[in-house]
């Protein structure tokens, strides 16, 4: 299998301070590109970073929902400014999240639509986060695109089979890590049997979620190839045909990859 990781955090505690090997066994496992994802301003430079020194990754820059209290100054301009770079392919993640609430909610709407709006300048995907927020978040992007088109992600999506249905309507791909391959999942799981496969990605959200059989374990990317067996298992398809497939809809989506 050649596989996309198009979501982990190379620069986060528990991978970073053994990114080499970290790196090393994911190539051994036939990860051939990773979406090495900022969620704070202050760690944009390192993120850049590592997609500068390792030709298979690349980076995005963004403000996580939880951290929109921090960062209030952070607007379309900053970010389109930073996403000139070469390596940075999009912006995100952004979204809401109503579970945690470590951000007021009028706080993390502002960054999401600054977010959106950087996306119709640039061209650039977003990629989104969302946890207890569906409803507002699939109003917000749909108000956003009524002002122009941009194109997006779900990331590690664990929402209704509705909201996928709203997402997809909407154009995006919709991104789907280990959490699929948890017993508890059913729901997700049947919402995973029916996504086309031309909108689908995988992803590892590296160093969380760490699939079955690694549970309890650091995640990295190395272990999409888990994911992307357990869910060919389940669409009843050829695991390396599907593999393809996410990859092929990871390039098209983050197009600056192709370049």
């Amino acid at each position: 299998m050649k596989l996309a990781d198009s979501h982990c955090h190379l620069n986060y505690k528990g991978v970073a301070e053994q990114q080499p090997e970290v790196l090393a066994r994911a190539r051994a496992s036939g990860v051939v590109a990773m979406l090495n994802i900022s969620t704070r301003e202050n760690e944009w430079d390192a993120v850049i970073a590592t997609a500068e020194r390792e030709p298979d990754v690349w980076a995005t820059v963004g403000i996580h929902p939880n951290e929109a209290d921090r960062y209030p100054d952070i607007g379309t301009e900053r970010l389109v400014a930073r996403a000139a770079h070469p390596r940075v392919v999009g912006l995100g993640e952004t979204g809401l999240d109503y579970y945690y609430e470590h951000s007021d909610r009028a706080g993390q709407q502002a960054s999401f639509r600054a977010h959106l709006a950087a996306c119709r300048e640039t061209g650039l995907p977003v990629i989104v986060h969302t946890r207890d927020a569906e409803d507002d978040t699939a109003a917000i992007l749909g108000e956003e695109l009524g002002k122009g088109a941009f194109p997006g992600v779900i990331h590690c999506f664990t929402g209704t089979g509705a909201f996928a249905r709203k997402a997809l309507d909407l154009g995006f791909y919709i991104s789907l890590s280990g959490i699929v391959t948890f017993k508890n999942a059913r729901e997700l799981q049947e919402t995973a049997r029916w996504l086309p496969r031309e909108r689908l990605l995988v992803e590892t959200d590296a160093p969380f979620l760490a699939p079955v059989p690694h549970r309890g374990k650091p995640g990295e990317p190395a272990f999409v190839a888990d994911t992307c067996r357990f869910l060919a298992e389940l669409r009843g398809e050829d695991p390396d045909e599907l593999a393809d497939a996410t990859r092929a809809n990871f390039h098209s989506l983050f197009a600056k990859t192709r370049a």
